[in-house]
């Protein structure tokens, strides 16, 4: 299993989401977040901006569907603009249910 934190535009989140929910992956955590990237923010005459508004998705699938997941996030947010976001894949050694205390997804 793989976890994947894709922070993204905020107005790019729910074509994101749908996406996602068309290739049969429907389960994902929607958080709304701050921060910058490595130019530090941006400078417009006097006025610095140094934390933008994004959306973190977390998403926890199988290994054979993480490429999938990935390509679906990268295709529906990109802009081609600069803050366009980041996707972070990590390994996850275990999941369970609270409900049931089932293993597993």
């Amino acid at each position: 299993m793989k976890m994947i934190r894709a922070i993204i535009r905020p107005e790019r989140a729910e074509a994101v989401a749908e996406a996602l929910s068309e290739e049969g992956l429907n389960s994902l955590t929607k958080m709304h977040v701050f921060g910058r990237g490595k130019t530090k923010g941006m400078r417009i005459g006097d006025v610095v901006y140094d934390e933008f508004p994004k959306v973190l998705l977390l998403m926890v699938v199988e290994d054979e569907v993480v490429e999938k997941a990935v390509d679906t996030i990268v295709k529906t947010s990109k802009t081609g603009a600069m803050g366009d976001g980041k996707i972070f894949v990590t390994s996850v050694d275990e999941a369970y249910t609270v409900r049931t205390g089932e293993r597993g997804l």
